[in-house]
């Protein structure tokens, strides 16, 4: 009995710690809106980038909006150098089709709450903050410009399999062609993959800009 009440106590003690260093974390989650001026919203860097904004649906895998609105941002250097990977691939007959941008702190806390332990590795620790929150990774994919649809990849957008690994072997051909494409274009620009997410690329720059937990609607002007 004594043991049990020893492990018990234990338990609850690392569980305290892990709850007060998350804690920590979102008390340095900056919330002051003159911290986000810098962010640029992709919509207004070229109108042949289109959105698929799915946080701000229920089509995502919280089954829930997540945004108030339907938009996407990213720090300025990383927003200019997203721009000229998109150019690179319209030369190909390709567009940029963005699904997330600029993640607040706070959603990504309700990401790691609500998925099941195993599936952890497909969503960011929010004790680190991730680098969606720093306004330096965007989730992406690639549409045809001729048609406007789609492209087809290996898995689909923020599926939790081995499908969705950057290095997966399975898929058509022509579905690792045109995901290599879009790895190309944006390494060429700074940008760097997570190896779990073909969809998901992070800039370079991204450790020189603090974790930001402000809400979508409360962005300055010139951002939205």
């Amino acid at each position: 009995m004594r043991q049990h009440i020893i492990v018990r106590t234990v338990i609850a003690c690392i569980a305290l710690c892990a709850l007060s260093f998350t804690h920590g974390v979102f008390a340095q989650a900056v919330r002051d809106v003159r911290e986000a001026r810098h962010l640029v919203e992709v919509a207004r860097l070229d109108s042949s980038i289109h959105l698929d904004i799915r946080y701000a649906t229920a089509n995502n895998f919280m089954g829930r909006p997540m945004y108030t609105e339907a938009r996407a941002f990213l720090q300025g250097p990383a927003a200019e150098a997203l721009l000229r990977a998109h150019r690179a691939l319209k030369k190909l007959g390709y567009g940029l089709l963005v699904f997330d941008g600029y993640r607040p702190w706070s959603v990504t806390k309700k990401f790691w709450d609500e998925t099941p332990v195993e599936k952890h590795k497909f969503v960011a620790s929010p004790a680190k903050g991730s680098k969606h929150n720093r306004g330096c990774a965007v989730d992406l994919s690639l549409y045809d410009l001729r048609t406007g649809r789609e492209i087809a990849m290996p898995s689909s957008y923020d599926e939790f399999s081995d499908r969705a690994a950057s290095n997966y072997a399975g898929g058509t051909p022509e579905e690792r062609r045109t995901r290599w494409l879009l790895r190309s274009a944006m390494v060429t620009e700074g940008f760097t993959i997570e190896p779990s997410e073909w969809w998901h690329y992070d800039y370079r720059a991204w450790a020189e800009y603090p974790i930001l937990d402000v809400p979508f609607e409360q962005l300055p002007a010139q951002t939205r």
